[in-house]
């Protein structure tokens, strides 16, 4: 399975952040349910790597899961052994060269166009521009005037009025933390994350 192409096709990359092990697990399976099967555990939650592996061994390689936050050498050797699909880091971090150097997909975090070039020059699959919403998707659109072709996903205060315009600016993808989790992370309504899920599929479906 082609990792980059996967995640273009569905478009949603969820974030989850998570006050436990155990309600990052409930919002994965809230959200593979209701449809959204790319997914990143940020190793902001307490025993991600856990809930990973666990995850890892729950759901079937159809189903595209990441650890996320991923900043020292150490993290990509636990995420790594916990058996993820993919590595995502905020910015370019040792954890980032770390991964390139296990052979794991990387999605390297950068804002600027040098950023991005040494993101990519490192051997980043893809590069997330975060915070995409400190300049919107007019700002992805001139990135990509002279990086026609490298492959962008935008992250960062991306909302379900948002996301289509970030596609249409030419991201491959959304990433979707907080607007999507709400306060499932914390013990909140799963009926109301899998709401939330559905109105994010039915926003990027035409864009």
């Amino acid at each position: 399975m082609e990792l980059l192409a996967e995640l273009t096709r569905r478009r949603v990359l969820a974030i989850i952040r998570a006050d436990s092990a155990e309600l990052a697990l409930t919002s994965v399976r809230t959200l593979i349910e209701a449809g959204v099967t790319a997914l990143e555990i940020s190793l902001t939650t307490p025993g991600a790597a856990e809930a990973l592996r666990e995850a890892r061994a729950e759901f079937g390689p159809e189903v595209l899961l990441g650890a996320g936050t991923v900043v020292t050498p150490e993290q990509a050797d636990e995420v790594a052994a916990a058996g993820v699909g993919f590595i995502v880091t905020p910015a370019i971090t040792r954890g980032a060269q770390r991964s390139i150097e296990l052979g794991l997909p990387l999605l390297c975090g950068a804002l600027t166009p040098t950023e991005v070039i040494t993101a990519l020059d490192l051997g980043a699959l893809a590069v997330k521009i975060f915070p995409a919403k400190l300049y919107g998707p007019g700002y992805l659109k001139e990135l990509r005037a002279p990086l026609p072709k490298a492959p962008l996903i935008a992250v960062g205060g991306i909302d379900a009025t948002s996301a289509p315009e970030y596609l249409r600016a030419g991201a491959f993808a959304v990433g979707i933390g907080s607007p999507l989790l709400g306060d499932a992370g914390q013990g909140g309504s799963q009926t109301a994350l899998a709401a939330r899920a559905n109105e994010f599929l039915k926003a990027v479906a035409n864009a």
